[in-house]
């Protein structure tokens, strides 16, 4: 058996016992074994970090940890381009298209509410989730740390918190998607991206209120559902809104 200094930075630290969270600490294990291996079996979820140094070194998950080595490990950079330095993947984890596991539906009427490629049923299963995650390159979100150390994951984030406006304000967060918003650009049901559409067209499909009070109105080409500005979008607004000033205050 051999050691190394093992540090993890930022919400990796949500996998550790509470002793290692935020210090150093040191861990033993067989010579020659990889970084991803060692990660692995210390509680934390490889699809969840993207940059590894080793004594101050960018390595990628195969790299031998030495005995007496010291080891960094950071979490998926959102903010920083660190594809000159990342060695963890060919392509640093950037790019914000998710994938949800079926338990967050509200968390995922809420993405794309604000604009975000969100896909979600509630008939996904495991290898669902796991398959179309690596085919679509897409990051997926789940409640189950479990399903997030399944080896083909290459991009995955565990939600913490239970409430889904909290939710919605954790990924923001962790994402850094602020200022990326497009809200009304897709549609809740689908995920599509509506398309403005005349009322002439839809006007037989319309409630009669509707007909009289509103001139302005989206389709959905793929489920074919119509959006237009009513009661629920005033509500869905004033929601983004307030979620938009909480950022800007903080």
């Amino acid at each position: 058996m051999v050691q190394a200094s093992f540090r993890f930075y930022a919400e990796l630290n949500d996998h550790l016992s509470e002793e290692r969270r935020q210090v150093p600490f040191v861990h033993c294990f067989d010579d020659g074994m990889q970084v991803g291996t060692i990660v692995e079996t210390i509680g934390v979820p490889t699809s969840e970090v993207d940059l590894i140094l080793a004594n101050g070194e960018s390595v990628d998950l195969s790299h031998p940890v030495k005995d007496g080595d010291r080891m960094s490990i950071y979490p998926v950079f959102e903010t920083f381009d660190i594809s000159t330095v990342a060695k963890v993947r060919s392509v640093p984890l950037r790019h914000t298209r998710f994938i949800l596991d079926v338990h967050l539906g509200k968390l995922a009427a809420h993405l794309r509410m604000l604009g975000f490629d969100t896909l979600y049923r509630n008939d996904y299963n495991d290898d669902d989730l796991l398959r179309v995650s690596s085919d679509e390159k897409r990051i997926l979100l789940s409640k189950d740390r479990r399903l997030l150390k399944d080896s083909s994951i290459k991009r995955g984030y565990r939600i913490r918190a239970n409430i889904p406006r909290l939710q919605l304000v954790e990924v923001m967060h962790r994402f850094d998607l602020f200022k990326s918003t497009s809200p009304f650009e897709r549609c809740l049901r689908c995920n599509s991206v509506l398309q403005p559409t005349s009322k002439e067209d839809i006007l037989d499909r319309l409630p009669l209120k509707v007909r009289h009070f509103f001139e302005e109105f989206r389709l959905c080409q793929a489920c074919n559902r119509i959006y237009w500005k009513g009661g629920h979008y005033q509500r869905m607004h004033s929601f983004i809104r307030s979620l938009l000033q909480q950022e800007a205050t903080e």
